[in-house]
């Protein structure tokens, strides 16, 4: 689709984005609506009958030799008036204004935030999508009550300027042709730049997105040891300043257009009203002698009216045009339909775990198969494990499983029914799952563990769960205990753990989770190998009780487990206990064998040698 035609189907939409952006505002602060009516009725109100009734009568009173009284009534009353005004006006913009919008603000990110959590999955892992997101979330309710403003304000200005027309009307008809030069400055240059301001943010918008991760890593911790020991600050000097060169390129492709189209929005909009009036009004008092002194006073301070209201109601149309642009951006993202939404729902599943099942499964991301008619059973009871090399599709095994994808083929089925057929948050809730991507939040170790979760005795759960994960006791050397801060993103005696530290508290979230199914995800990846070899006996242990997957690197963790899933590209090519893969001699035996010597383990040589 050409350029252009885009920008007409762009202005298309303005409208029903300008009245999305209202409705939005009715729905979350409708007394925002309310007063800022009022700003604009007062603010034009004034303008029109200052310049076309106030001056008219002190003029004419002047020309005509009326009395000083009634000329110095009139002026105390419009002042008692116009200073009434001017204190509603003042407390509208420093305290309704700021208050209705934090009101707004509000309003408008938590349905921002719940949109965001309801997408699925792979929006996150798309970054078109994200960046439609990020222009979705910047300055979202400046964007939004500039339009609120807007269209009040262009309404009212109309009604301003036909009476400012009328009355301009009255004393010169020729005088009104003047108007259309602000028409022409602001509905054709300046439409023509806010196309083109808009066009520059969204070409910027990937480069800005480099910008702020830089900027980020620069003041998190995760990566400031790196940084610090490497080079590796060189390049992100390098994609830093290649992102700044790309927007400066941008903003020169761009710099003469937006200059000259701002230069003759300018002078059409002030110059040619402004001296044109001034002149034409001087040469019929002066040269024709076909008005009055009072009169070419009166047009002269009219037009100046006219001119501040035109002004006003353009830049007004203005706002709206431009920020309907970025309010398309909001309207997209809240109206977006989730293939896979969180508040899907369904049946309730039962809560006894009978079997999972993967029947014919395939799964394919950006057109590429990541996943190959895959098929397996666990049942009640079991302790299974996938392996494999990685990439080899172990953890979009389990994104499926939790259905946090969908398959491309085939279907999952829990207890024998479709995982499609149930609500999908209860569906999820029979599963406690550890992911070797987990991420810790700057909250104390109480909340990191119940991930917002409650249950009786709360605090012997939590710590019965940093005892299986082997991190309690240095939990306990904590300042506070459980109930320490973790991180300093916001407190600066917040807990600052280890890589496998942290790993134990990610873990201990698994622990806690009274679910009938517990998944591992490289659990014991940051670990050492005593401390692996203790929190496996631990997860075992939880075997007991609850039906039990993991994924783990290392085969010598998998020994016990009563099924073994070898998993290569995306396909399963071997199932059954380590005893039986061992004696099939297959991938599984020569992983195994490999990892034996380089970990320089003492095995059973009836397992090691076939």
């Amino acid at each position: 689709m050409a350029k252009k035609e885009k920008d007409k189907l762009s202005f298309k939409a303005t409208v029903g984005n300008a009245w999305y952006a209202m409705t939005l505002t009715h729905m979350i602060c409708p007394s925002l609506i309310f007063h800022a009516f009022f700003l604009w009725l007062m603010n034009f109100g004034e303008w029109v009958f200052f310049d076309g009734v106030f001056m008219r009568v002190i003029v004419e009173a002047l020309d005509k030799g009326r009395g000083f009284e009634p000329v110095f009534r009139f002026i105390l009353i419009s002042s008692a008036i116009f200073g009434t005004c001017s204190i509603y006006s003042n407390y509208i913009e420093n305290v309704v204004f700021p208050l209705r919008g934090n009101r707004l603000y509000g309003g408008l990110y938590k349905m921002l935030y719940e949109k965001a959590r309801n997408v699925e999955l792979k929006c996150y892992e798309d970054s078109d999508f994200y960046n439609r997101y990020t222009m979705a979330m910047d300055g979202a309710e400046e964007k939004v009550m500039a339009i609120v403003k807007g269209i009040l304000g262009a309404g009212l200005g109309v009604i301003a300027a036909l009476v400012d027309f009328y009355l301009m009307y009255d004393i010169d008809h020729y005088a009104i042709l003047f108007i259309l030069s602000p028409f022409v400055g602001n509905f054709v240059f300046g439409n023509i730049m806010n196309k083109l301001n808009f066009r520059k943010y969204q070409d910027q918008a990937p480069n800005e997105k480099v910008l702020n991760y830089v900027s980020r890593m620069m003041y998190l911790p995760d990566g400031a040891k790196e940084i610090r020991l490497s080079e590796v600050f060189s390049l992100m000097k390098k994609q830093y300043r290649e992102a700044t060169n790309k927007n400066v390129l941008i903003a020169i492709k761009y710099a003469f257009k937006c200059a000259s189209m701002n230069f003759l929005r300018i002078t059409f909009t002030f110059t040619v009203i402004f001296e044109g009036v001034l002149i034409y009004a001087i040469y019929r008092n002066r040269v024709t002698g076909t008005i009055s002194l009072a009169e070419l006073t009166i047009m002269t301070s009219l037009m100046v009216a006219m001119t501040w209201v035109l002004i006003r109601l353009f830049d007004n149309i203005m706002e709206i045009l431009k920020n309907a642009m970025f309010i398309n951006n909001i309207k997209g993202f809240l109206e977006y339909e989730e293939t896979l939404p969180e508040d899907y729902d369904g049946d309730m599943p039962d809560s006894e775990f009978k079997s999972l099942e993967f029947r014919n499964v395939s799964f394919a991301y950006k057109d590429k198969e990541i996943i190959h008619d895959l098929s397996f059973v666990i049942e009640k009871g079991q302790t299974a494990a996938l392996v494999g090399h990685n990439g080899a599709g172990k953890t979009t095994i389990i994104k499926l499983m939790l259905r946090l994808y969908d398959p491309t083929k085939g279907e999952i089925f829990y207890n024998g029914r479709d995982i499609r057929e149930y609500n999908l948050k209860a569906y999820r809730d029979i599963f406690a799952t550890t992911f070797q991507d987990y991420e810790l939040f700057g909250m104390s170790v109480k909340e990191n563990v119940l991930m917002g979760r409650h249950y009786e005795n709360e605090d012997e759960k939590i710590i019965e769960a940093l005892k299986k994960a082997g991190v309690y006791d240095r939990i306990c050397s904590l300042k506070s205990g459980i109930d320490n801060v973790m991180t300093r993103e916001f407190d600066d005696e917040g807990a600052v753990l280890s890589g496998g530290e942290s790993q134990k508290v990610a873990v201990a979230r698994t622990f806690i989770k009274d679910a009938p199914m517990k998944i591992f995800d490289e659990p014991s990846s940051a670990l050492d190998p005593i401390a692996e070899y203790e929190l496996f006996s631990n997860i075992m242990k939880e075997g007991e009780d609850h039906t039990m997957l993991f994924i783990s690197h290392r085969l010598s963790s998998v020994k016990n487990c009563d099924k073994v899933f070898m998993l290569e590209m995306g396909m399963l090519i071997e199932e059954g206990t380590h005893k039986e893969l061992m004696a099939a001699n297959g991938s599984y035996a020569h992983m195994y064998r490999k990892q034996a010597m380089n970990y320089l383990a003492i095995e059973n040589e009836e397992e090691v040698v076939v």
